[in-house]
């Protein structure tokens, strides 16, 4: 895996970290390991953090292909902006099914729309930015969360983002992640990973950047 270059340090002072929360309940597992991960980050690095449960968007309607113009509502508003003046995005999701929440999924979805807001750029904006993914699951086989990060890393390739990967935890009961250790490792080391650009497997057969 390649490595990050001096300006896509976890310290450097132009960076600024989103994370997105996609939790039925409050203060589970997957925001303590998020948030474990997250204490490493220099101080200076600004970090905010929104749960979707707090600024809840209705069901994604698509009208790319239709005239008129769709409604923005206030919550949609906020989280269109945090999203485009973060360089780091993190998904934050709970293992539901073998894949994002049903909350994380509508909140990806609403990108599809943000692509065609006249004047927003939004895929040229995103090109080169970092999107990160978190989830705590039940299951030990760590195998189980492989559509969970295809679904991150094939968005991030669609939009020419790197792809930071996947920090992987174990825990049902509320706070049990704590006693996974290899997630406790791994998160003290996990935003210092090396961030290639994504890239769909097409392109990594016929060796594509």
């Amino acid at each position: 895996m390649t490595t990050m270059g001096a300006e896509h340090d976890a310290g450097a002072a132009d960076r600024s970290f989103l994370f997105v929360l996609g939790s039925s309940r409050p203060e589970g597992n997957t925001e303590a390991l998020a948030r474990a991960a997250a204490e490493q980050l220099l101080a200076d690095v600004p970090q905010r953090w929104v749960d979707l449960s707090q600024v809840p968007l209705p069901d994604f309607q698509d009208g790319r292909h239709e005239s008129g113009t769709w409604p923005v509502g206030e919550n949609e508003e906020t989280l269109r902006q945090a999203t485009l003046e973060a360089t780091d995005i993190v998904i934050a999701s709970p293992l539901y099914w073998y894949t994002l929440s049903a909350q994380t999924k509508r909140y990806l979805d609403y990108w599809s729309g943000w692509l065609v807001v006249p004047g927003l750029e939004f895929k040229e904006r995103m090109a080169g930015r970092t999107l990160w993914g978190v989830t705590v699951m039940s299951d030990r086989d760590e195998a189980v969360a492989g559509a969970l990060e295809t679904t991150l890393s094939h968005s991030a390739a669609y939009l020419r983002m790197r792809f930071g990967g996947v920090l992987l935890g174990n825990g049902s009961r509320p706070g049990q992640v704590r006693d996974d250790e290899r997630a406790t490792i791994r998160a003290k080391t996990f935003f210092q990973r090396g961030t290639p650009l994504a890239r769909f497997p097409r392109e990594e057969e016929d060796g594509r950047g």
